[in-house]
């Protein structure tokens, strides 16, 4: 009697799961409010049990499909025109019925953090354009971060379209919703936006497999990944960036009390001031926590009110606690803080801040130049200025030899990081939905390949080459930003990583139907996520209206063609000078750098004659080489064209 009460749930359980796969099922992003491309053959899939006819109704066609032994079945419906809303209804064993369905143009989005960067992020910059969105027939589908290295994904792990509508707007990449508002105002048709990209994120790990033809050793490392038993093995451990994970003995948290506590007394603490970082105000080589305290006094107008408190940015994670409280948290150096205050916690008069920062590499600290206030509806107060600090911790050094090799060592044994290796995130967030049909891409993408520059250009090349191959259109338009300036200002010549890949960038202008935005005028020099997404979006569009739709538009800034040696100076010529060469502040042109045979560059002296810029140094009688704003992030690049686009970086052969 024991075995036969098991089996009975066992059988209504196994026919349950049998029964749920006779069901018809779609691909997550083929769903309510999807937009489909204009002027394409519109594909339909998904999967049902095996042999189960599938019947679909959509714009007054119908088609009917039978689902193969593996389960998988699809439809084809003719092209459309831009319109809307649809309906699509699937008939099989079960029943599914999509609504309010677009067709117009499907912009796939991709590369790393700056494309993910949501609008939410940025909702005190763009707090209006949120606030006034209102925009329906522009659509966000933000795929979610999947990695693949079996092979190419059938689906996505969830995900939905949602409308440029109010708050709606928040989730969608900031840079691709105003890439599509400028389109969708000009041509008044819907816009998809598929945002696959994942911050922190390599080019290798974008690529396709056929993207990866010439490249052997990629192929070789390809291929090592699909067998789960090499890759569980060799998952990448050491360093990590993050020592949090250790076990620590922070005073300030295992004392009588807490640092944060409001009847704490602290003593023998130093004075440090804040924006800034700890390394360059006598703290020298410190790794570990640092608390920050100070007494600030409110009006009695923001008593028992809530409030807002913006801290710039921190290097790398902290705690902020006020009253004793914790009010907000940040793990990691990238985010703007800006930490929500609770009512009824302030108070007028004095108010304990206490900030717990957390550092584990590179200078600690508050970065400079962002805002450090705290604020109500009516009342805001500066928080920059001196504070008390003192140190709860101190990491060990790190042993950076076990990271590193030397030339003469042997190679070590490859670790795997899964999230970066070649092909992993286009097999599980490109490749489920290569069926439906784009108008083009959109690429934001090259911070974590800086350190190799030199492998860029051949990568760029197999991306595009890749996915065009994957779409089957060798002339997919494909529009990508060019890294904008960020870092320290130089005021020397010097050698640039970030410059050599923005040189990159700009020779992989040689694939037909590519456009590339310059941006070396719209970073933050202490910030790789600057804030002004709206004219790169904008600039994409620009592109796009070229290059997608065809208007005979000036697109770009003045980008490099060719140069001439003549006496004692060098003759730059380019193309996109659009309606003439000018500096954007009407000074004399800035960022201009010659050299010799011996490559040894100096500041030089350039002026524009008619659609040329010629240069020259009497430092350097017999020149051979030219370089324009060649650094991370170069003090005055001022060339431009009439129409207000920024010549990009370059370096004559």
């Amino acid at each position: 009697m024991k075995n036969k009460q098991f089996l009975i749930p066992f059988i209504v359980l196994v026919f349950t799961a049998t029964a749920g796969t006779a069901q018809i099922t779609l691909p997550e992003i083929i769903s309510d409010s999807m937009v489909l491309q204009r002027n394409a053959k519109i594909t339909i899939w998904g999967w049902a049990s095996a042999g189960e006819q599938v019947t679909a109704t959509f714009n007054g066609k119908q088609r009917k499909a039978t689902a193969s032994a593996e389960g998988d079945w699809s439809v084809q419906f003719p092209k459309m025109k831009a319109g809307g809303p649809y309906t699509l209804k699937l008939s099989g064993k079960n029943e599914i019925v999509l609504e309010d369905i677009l067709i117009g143009d499907v912009w796939l989005c991709s590369g790393q953090s700056n494309m993910v960067h949501q609008m939410d992020i940025h909702d005190v910059t763009y707090a209006k354009d949120i606030a006034n969105a209102n925009y329906p027939e522009i659509r966000h589908f933000k795929v979610s971060t999947k990695t693949d290295l079996q092979g190419p994904s059938k689906n996505l792990a969830g995900g939905t379209w949602k409308a440029a509508v109010s708050d709606e707007v928040r989730p969608f990449s900031a840079v691709a919703y105003f890439f599509a508002l400028k389109l969708y105002k000009k041509y008044q048709v819907p816009i998809g936006l598929v945002n696959a990209s994942v911050g922190g994120t390599p080019i290798e790990a974008w690529i396709n497999e056929e993207g990866y033809q010439k490249f052997p050793e990629k192929l070789k490392i390809i291929e090592e990944n699909k067998d789960t038993a090499f890759v569980n093995s060799h998952v990448r451990g050491g360093f990590s960036g993050n020592q949090g994970a250790k076990e620590h003995s922070d005073k300030g948290l295992i004392g009588e009390k807490p640092w944060y506590d409001v009847n704490f007394q602290p003593k023998n603490w130093r004075s440090i001031n804040i924006p800034g970082y700890w390394e360059d105000q006598g703290a020298r080589d410190l790794n570990g926590v640092v608390w920050y305290r100070r007494e600030i006094n409110l009006p009695p107008s923001m008593s028992g009110k809530e409030a807002k408190v913006f801290l710039g940015r921190i290097v790398d994670a902290d705690e902020l606690y006020i009253n004793g409280k914790k009010v907000g948290n940040t793990t990691y150096q990238y985010p703007q803080r800006r930490y929500d205050v609770p009512a009824d916690l302030l108070k007028a008069g004095k108010n304990i801040f206490v900030i717990r920062v957390t550092n584990n590499f590179g200078k600690g600290g508050f970065v400079p130049d962002k805002p450090y206030y705290i604020f109500t509806d009516k009342d805001t107060v500066d928080l920059k200025g001196y504070w008390q600090y003192k140190v709860g911790e101190v990491f060990p050094p790190i042993d950076f030899s076990s990271f590193s090799r030397n030339k003469d060592e042997e190679p070590r044994e490859r670790t795997v990081n899964p999230q970066n290796e070649p092909t992993a995130l286009y097999n599980g967030m490109v490749a489920p939905y290569i069926q439906l049909p784009i108008k083009g891409v959109l690429w934001y993408q090259g911070e974590s390949n800086a350190g190799k520059p030199e492998e860029y250009l051949d990568l760029m090349h197999a991306l595009i080459n890749g996915w065009r191959g994957i779409y089957n259109d060798p002339e997919l338009p494909f529009i990508y930003a060019q890294l904008p300036n960020f870092g320290d200002v130089t005021y020397s010549p010097t050698e640039s990583n970030w410059a050599e890949l923005r040189e990159a960038q700009l020779k992989a202008l040689g694939d037909s139907n590519t456009a590339m935005t310059v941006n070396i005028d719209l970073g933050e020099w202490n910030d790789i996520h600057p804030d002004n997404k709206k004219d790169v979006g904008e600039r994409m569009a620009l592109a796009a209206q070229k290059i997608a739709y065809g208007e005979d538009i000036v697109y770009s800034g003045p980008l490099y063609e060719s140069s001439q040696v003549k006496n004692d100076k060098i003759i730059i010529s380019f193309s996109h000078i659009g309606g003439g060469l000018t500096t954007d502040d009407g000074e004399a042109l800035d960022s201009f750098e010659i050299a010799g045979e011996d490559k040894k560059f100096v500041w030089a002296t350039a002026k524009i004659e008619g659609d040329k810029v010629i240069v020259w140094s009497d430092e350097v009688p017999n020149p051979k080489y030219v370089r324009y704003a060649w650094a991370d992030n170069p003090d005055n690049p001022n060339l431009y064209n009439k129409e207000g686009l920024p010549a990009s970086p370059f370096q004559t052969e």
